[in-house]
């Protein structure tokens, strides 16, 4: 199945999908967008596209486990992304995926608008792999 997983942000959204077999997640898209409702209807229109038949949305915990404000706002995030998709939708937790996202480009050098550009959807995608390879484990 196609899986997507998105990682929320105030001013860009990161989206990655992964192969039917479910092996392996790749960066998709990010989509700068900061009014909520209009990033939601972007980020639908960007997982049909993709013929997602999942949504998993990072959940930004807090380190010590308990969920904040953004955490409350994902989760309201998801709730309506799936009402405007129909697709079912989960929650991954994402502590340390952004700071990965950022040691993964230091590895490439990637460095400036390029960046900035692409460290979204590079945390979509361990957001995803992480997803992925938790499921495996389950089953």
């Amino acid at each position: 199945m196609i899986i997507a997983a998105v990682d929320l942000g105030k001013a860009r959204t990161g989206i990655a999908v992964c192969d039917k077999s479910e092996m392996l997640a790749s960066p998709y898209t990010v989509i700068e967008e900061k009014y909520m409702p209009k990033c939601i209807e972007k980020v639908a229109d960007a997982v049909k596209q993709a013929n997602a038949q999942l949504i998993v949305v990072g959940l930004p915990k807090n380190m010590d486990g308990s969920e904040g404000e953004s955490a409350k706002n994902a989760r309201a995030f998801a709730a309506e992304l799936e009402k405007l998709t129909n697709i079912k939708t989960c929650m991954q937790d994402e502590r340390g995926t952004t700071i990965t996202a950022h040691n993964y480009l230091n590895t490439t050098n990637t460095r400036g608008k390029k960046r900035k550009a692409v460290v979204d959807a590079v945390a979509a995608t361990i957001i995803l792999q992480d997803f992925l390879d938790g499921r495996k484990c389950r089953t």
